[in-house]
């Protein structure tokens, strides 16, 4: 064998491909010193395994800022613009009602009025023209004057 080649190695598992590095690279040694001015701030934030690791402050996420309360009153059952929109409706449909009725009774009024008028104007022409014995039913004069004329010619052409 050739100490110059490659010594074959089995590829590394999912396992180990994943595992995240140590976080002792970033602790400081315990002897060793550490001045404010060597080192940015740092912060401890949770990774993907729920661990905490520190990150220099300046690339460290925003704080989740606070969500504002929600409103917890109970809206009403239907909204008030469907509402109107329900007032609108039946209200103009009560309206058409009422107008149409209404100018159905006038119509009907107005042709009864006419229809009795015209009623009444005849009976007033008749009663106009009739004589005044018809309507006394000749109890007025018992008088009854006949007229008979009787015209004879006899022509003979022969």
């Amino acid at each position: 064998m050739d100490d110059r080649a490659p010594a074959l190695r089995p590829a590394p598992s999912a396992a180990l491909a994943h595992r995240p590095a140590p976080v002792d690279l970033y602790a400081p040694a315990p002897a060793a010193v550490e001045l404010s001015a060597e080192r940015g701030p740092v912060v401890w934030v949770p990774d993907a395994w729920g661990r905490m690791v520190p990150m220099p402050k300046h690339l460290a996420p925003a704080p989740m800022a606070m969500p504002e309360p929600r409103d917890l009153t109970p809206l009403p059952l239907l909204d008030p613009i469907a509402q109107r929109f329900l007032g609108a409706g039946l209200g103009g449909g009560a309206l058409a009602a009422g107008v149409g009725y209404g100018i159905g009774e006038i119509v009907s009024a107005a042709a009864g009025f006419t229809s009795g008028a015209a009623m009444w104007v005849a009976l007033a022409v008749l009663a106009w023209r009739m004589p005044a014995r018809a309507l006394t039913s000749g109890r007025d004069g018992s008088t009854v004057h006949i007229r008979k004329a009787v015209i004879k010619r006899n022509h003979f052409h022969g």
